[in-house]
């Protein structure tokens, strides 16, 4: 499935409401909406897929944003060779790496520890050590 063209709100369908944690407005994320959040974090700071969905929820005054599409432009980002985003700045939200970037977990882990990030193996999954002291802070 390809990600939209274009950002898209959509009620909350009723049977997604619990799985979602919220009833309301959705939105639907394009590639480059998450593009453009993804180039304010800064080079020494690390984002959530989960601070992502919340932030742009917060800026499309909606309650929740899409965790399927904001997967679909993550992954659409990661795999664009045109384009100049530093998608392996995101992490799932312990700071597990991804696996469905380029390279997978070596890939990502690879990209992360370029920018001194330290990766810990000791674990089920790889994931970034002192994920909170790395993450960014947005003012809101």
């Amino acid at each position: 499935m390809e990600p939209l063209l274009e950002d898209t709100i959509v009620d909350i369908a009723k049977d997604r409401e619990r799985s979602l944690g919220a009833s309301g407005k959705m939105l639907l994320p394009c590639p480059s909406t998450v593009e453009a959040l993804l180039k304010q974090i800064p080079e020494d700071k690390l984002i959530t897929i989960d601070l992502i969905r919340k932030k742009l929820a917060d800026q499309f005054n909606v309650q929740t944003t899409c965790p399927f599409n904001t997967k679909l432009c993550l992954r659409a980002l990661a795999n664009d060779p045109g384009k100049k985003v530093a998608y392996w700045r995101v992490v799932r939200g312990a700071g597990e790496l991804i696996d469905y970037f380029p390279g997978g977990v070596a890939g990502h882990a690879a990209f992360l520890n370029k920018q001194g990030f330290v990766i810990d193996y000791d674990g089920k999954k790889p994931k970034v050590k002192n994920l909170r002291k790395n993450l960014v802070q947005f003012d809101n």
